[in-house]
C-alpha cells in the first residue's frame, strides 16, 4: 500500500521515512552469490569464453531437466528445509508450476520405494 499512501499524502517525506523504518531494504548479499563457481560446465580455466557460450552452457544444463519435467516448471530450491514439531526435514528439489499454480516436491531415492518413503512424501504435502 506504500504506492497508494504516498500518492494520497501531502507529507510525502514522512511516508518515505516511515517505510524505511518499518520495511528495511533487503540484504541483497543473501540472495546473490559472489563469485560464481561453475566447474560443472567443464570450461577450462584461463581460457577465453564468449558470454554467449557461457549463457548457452548454463541454459543447456537447466533446460534438459526442466523440459524433462514438462511444461510450466520453474526451479525454486534444493534441500529446502522445513520444521515440523521441532524436527527438521529437507525436501530434495522444489519446483513451481505456473500453469498449475502449485509447488512440485521431488524427493530423490536411489533404492526401492518403501512405505516409509510414501509416508514421508505425504507428510511433506
Amino acid at each position: 500500500m506504500y504506492y497508494q499512501r504516498i500518492l494520497a499524502s501531502k507529507d510525502k517525506e514522512s511516508i518515505r521515512n516511515e517505510i524505511q523504518t518499518t520495511e528495511p531494504k533487503p540484504e541483497y548479499e543473501k540472495f546473490i552469490k559472489d563469485p560464481y563457481v561453475m566447474e560443472f560446465l567443464q570450461i577450462q580455466p584461463d581460457t577465453h569464453v564468449y558470454e554467449e557460450d557461457l549463457e548457452q552452457a548454463l541454459i543447456d544444463h537447466l533446460q534438459k531437466f526442466l523440459l524433462e519435467l514438462g511444461r510450466g516448471f520453474s526451479f525454486v530450491a534444493r534441500q529446502k528445509r522445513f520444521t515440523l514439531d521441532g524436527q527438521d526435514f529437507f525436501i530434495d528439489l522444489v519446483f513451481y508450476n505456473y500453469i498449475l499454480k502449485c509447488f512440485v516436491l521431488i524427493d530423490l531415492k536411489m533404492g526401492k520405494l518403501t512405505h516409509q518413503d510414501l509416508g514421508q512424501m505425504q507428510m511433506y504435502v
